[in-house]
């Protein structure tokens, strides 16, 4: 592996369904790739449908969103792998003082997550969450450096039919993770706010909602008269009519798109350029 070149894993939860995301994240990695000007190489691994699953010869990790339920998988052999992987990086980064691991869970991932780490209870919701909604950060959010640069609250695309809620504190306590963003308040429901962004470890990331989402794949979702009529029979013609409106709002998915994975980017990418340099510096 060269010094300089930065790999990348991204690990596709998608089961083979249609899906914005796998492009989105793609997107933001060739953007980054050209405005930094750096030798970045990402290589995709279809773990629901085909049991691709990455070694650990890359830097950094991004597992996508899917469809279905986080408990889908229960049992299966590509779940157990996904689980392994994820103790290896942590073991890596365990016994490396240096040299890291990163990754980044995006909504099925980011569940998957919170059922094997025991973080809080994972749940189906009573409806389905679909939109463009805000997000509050945490205390611990407004410190969080990948989140430099977003607003309080901030918007993202929400997609699911499962949440994350009810916190162990204490073994949030015991594997020093943190809660960074909370679903909005909604006064007039009598039912508890889900986590929308979880920071596992130093090196381990999540969020519940589509950090990857642009407003050119949202409207070309939005625009398919399935989809279209789905929402308006589900939710109502204002509530699609404002989904619209959003996209071409540039304080909203566009600001998030442009701001979190980038900034996960920059700092393992810093980490790495940070080892390589000792490494040299030590020959």
């Amino acid at each position: 592996m060269g010094s300089n070149q930065v790999k990348v894993a991204v690990i596709d939860m998608n089961n083979g369904a249609p899906n914005q995301g796998m492009r989105g994240i793609q997107e933001i990695l060739k953007k980054y790739r050209d405005e930094q000007d750096i030798d970045l190489q990402f290589d995709i691994f279809d773990l629901r449908q085909h049991g691709a699953l990455p070694d650990l010869n890359y830097h950094i990790y991004i597992s996508s969103g899917g469809p279905g339920s986080p408990y889908d998988g229960n049992g299966s052999v590509w779940e157990h792998d996904f689980f392994t992987l994820l103790d290896q990086i942590q073991s890596f980064n365990d016994t490396h003082e240096t040299e890291k691991k990163f990754a980044f869970l995006i909504c099925h991932s980011f569940q998957l997550a919170c059922l094997k780490y025991g973080l809080g209870k994972v749940t189906n919701r009573k409806s389905n969450a679909f939109g463009i909604f805000p997000i509050t950060l945490t205390e611990a959010g407004a410190e969080e450096s990948v989140f430099y640069g977003l607003t309080n609250p901030f918007y993202s695309v929400d997609s699911r039919d499962w949440q994350v809620i009810e916190p162990d504190e204490d073994v949030f306590k015991a594997r020093g993770a943190a809660i960074l963003a909370l679903e909005k308040e909604r006064p007039h429901v009598d039912l508890e706010r889900c986590m929308m962004a979880i920071r596992f470890s130093k090196e381990i990331i999540g969020t519940q909602f589509h950090p990857e989402a642009d407003p050119v794949g949202m409207k070309m979702y939005l625009l398919q008269e399935e989809k279209k009529t789905a929402i308006i029979d589900n939710h109502g013609i204002e509530k699609y009519e404002d989904m619209l409106h959003s996209l071409d709002d540039p304080a909203r998915i566009t600001l998030t798109q442009s701001i979190i994975l980038p900034n996960f980017l920059n700092e393992a990418i810093q980490t790495i350029r940070n080892h390589d340099q000792k490494i040299q510096g030590a020959v």
